[in-house]
This record gives C-alpha cells, sequence and structure tokens, in this order.
C-alpha cells in the first residue's frame, strides 16, 4: 500500500509543473500582435513577422512548416535573424569546416607519405652507395698501380720535396 501512495504523491507533485509547462507555451499567443522581442523571450515561442503572430514552436519539426510561416517571416531566438538566412549561414559555415577538415586530412597524408622513403628512394640509395664504394676501390686500386710504376722507374715523389736539399 505505502508504494501506491508514493506513487500518488508523486503525481500530485510533478501536476503543478505539468500544468505550469502547459501554461507557458499557451502563453505564446497573449503575444500575438505585440513586438517580436516580447514573444521571443520566452524561448518555446517562434515570432512570424509577416502574421505578426506569436506561436509555440513545433518542437517535432526541425524547421517550422510554411502553413505556420514562411521561413524569411519566421524568427526564433532573437529576432534580427530568420530561418533563411540561419540555414544558409549554418550551410556556409559547415561546408567550409567539412573543406577544412578535407584539406587537412589531405595534408597529413601527405606530410607522412613523404616522412616514409618509399621502396624506389630506398633502392635508388642503395644503388648510389654502391657505385660510391666500387669508385672509392677502383681509385685506391689505380693510385695503388700507378705508385708501383713511379717505384720501378724511380719517379717516386718523396713526402717532403725540400729533403734532398738538406745536406
Amino acid at each position: 500500500m505505502a508504494p501506491a501512495l508514493r506513487l500518488c504523491a508523486l503525481a500530485l507533485a510533478l501536476l503543478p509543473a505539468a500544468v505550469a509547462a502547459q501554461d507557458a507555451a499557451g502563453d505564446c499567443h497573449q503575444y500575438t500582435n505585440r513586438s517580436c522581442e516580447e514573444c521571443l523571450k520566452n524561448v518555446t515561442c517562434l515570432w512570424c513577422a509577416s502574421s505578426r503572430r506569436c506561436m509555440e514552436y513545433p518542437v517535432r519539426r526541425i524547421l517550422p512548416p510554411a502553413e505556420l510561416c514562411e521561413l524569411r517571416s519566421a524568427r526564433w531566438g532573437v529576432c534580427w535573424v530568420n530561418f533563411e538566412a540561419l540555414i544558409i549561414a549554418m550551410s556556409v559555415v559547415g561546408g567550409t569546416l567539412l573543406i577544412m577538415l578535407g584539406v587537412c586530412c589531405c595534408c597529413c597524408c601527405c606530410k607522412k607519405k613523404s616522412k616514409k622513403p618509399d621502396k624506389d628512394d630506398e633502392r635508388a640509395a642503395r644503388e648510389r652507395e654502391k657505385r660510391r664504394v666500387r669508385q672509392e676501390e677502383r681509385r685506391a686500386e689505380m693510385k695503388s698501380r700507378h705508385d708501383e710504376i713511379r717505384r720501378k722507374y724511380g719517379l717516386f715523389k718523396e713526402e717532403n720535396p725540400y729533403a734532398k736539399f738538406e745536406n
């Protein structure tokens, strides 16, 4: 029996809040033929500038239907922005953000690709190193062969060219 009493007490406690919310939503119609600022003080209200009507915002739909009010005349939140301008501005901002995101993704992908050398670059670097090593070997071999020929014919150059003149 106690749980049933608690449930009834809870329902009675929430009933005034539900009635107040319904009254607050019903308050929108009292601002018809007044100013936009007065109507939009209540966040649940929508102002239609062409008919100067204040009505409940249709929360089940994102945009108010055309039968209720045209988009260029509908105001919600602030009086100086209509829904058409809001949709255009949000589309431009959203498109700009998508383009910026795409550019950032492309830049990040290109940066990662440039940091990591591909297989062709690695193969070319290995071939260059092999050619350099072979060239050094040939150079050393030619130098030793030339030195042998100089020694054979007595043309070997001494370290100090002025050593002969010391005596």
